[in-house]
Parts: C-alpha cells; sequence; structure tokens
C-alpha cells in the first residue's frame, strides 16, 4: 500500500543551475546532494513537508537519465511512493498485472530500497516504489 508522495524525480542538464533555480523559487534550503553511481546520477533534494524534489543530471550518457532527456528534455521524470515493503508490493502489482521494470528491489539514493514500474502499465507515469533501508 502506498503511504505517501515520497518524492518527484526531475530530470534536468544542470544540477547546481537547477538548485539555483530552486531554491530561488521555494525560497527552501539545499537538502543534500548525492552521486548514484550504479544510475550514473547525481541528485539533489530538497525537502517540502513531509515530500521531497529529486533533481537528477546524468553522470554518464549511457545512464538513463541521460537517455530520458536526450528523448524528452528536462522535466518530470517520475513520481516517487513511499511503502512498508518493496518486495511485497511488486508481487502484489505484478499479480494484478502491472509491468514492472525492476523484478526485485535494488539500493538508491537518499538511504532507499527502490523498484521502478513501467510507464505502459501506470498510464504513462514512470512510478518509483521506496523502502527506507534498515540499518544493521
Amino acid at each position: 500500500m502506498f503511504k505517501k508522495i515520497e518524492h518527484i524525480g526531475i530530470a534536468v542538464k544542470n544540477l547546481e543551475s537547477a538548485n539555483s533555480i530552486f531554491s530561488s523559487l521555494s525560497q527552501i534550503g539545499l537538502l543534500k546532494t548525492e552521486t548514484v553511481e550504479s544510475e550514473g546520477v547525481r541528485t539533489s533534494f530538497f525537502q517540502i513537508g513531509d515530500s521531497k524534489i529529486e533533481f537528477l543530471e546524468a553522470t554518464n550518457p549511457d545512464s538513463s537519465i541521460a537517455k530520458y532527456i536526450e528523448k524528452y528534455g528536462e522535466g518530470i521524470h517520475h513520481i516517487a511512493f513511499e511503502v512498508d515493503n518493496v518486495s511485497a508490493e511488486l508481487i502484489r502489482l505484478k499479480e494484478q498485472g502491472f509491468e514492472l521494470i525492476n523484478q526485485v528491489p535494488k539500493d538508491g539514493a537518499d538511504n532507499k530500497l527502490i523498484a521502478f514500474l513501467h510507464p505502459k502499465s501506470t498510464n504513462k507515469v514512470l512510478t518509483e516504489l521506496c523502502q527506507e533501508k534498515l540499518n544493521n
């Protein structure tokens, strides 16, 4: 079950420029930046109430963000929902006929386990499931 909108992901060409524009627009300070090598992205987060805005900049031309920007330009890339258990949600959604991009959760930014649903089965909205990683 979805608990809340965790974040909205926005693909950008230049992270520093996007951070500056959003800080000025929202009057909210940058929460943090992070590089996710496995995804080929640098990210930044802004906290707005219980949700966040995530900006994503490609760190290599083969990353999904670089390909997205090449095809569609900058803009909203995905919406992420917080769930209690990503693995259980993937099973539930697959049983309901949703097409999964990730069959199992993987490490993502912001100390999360993540998985994506294909936009073909979600009204053309790339949907991310997020679960806070447990610290051992």
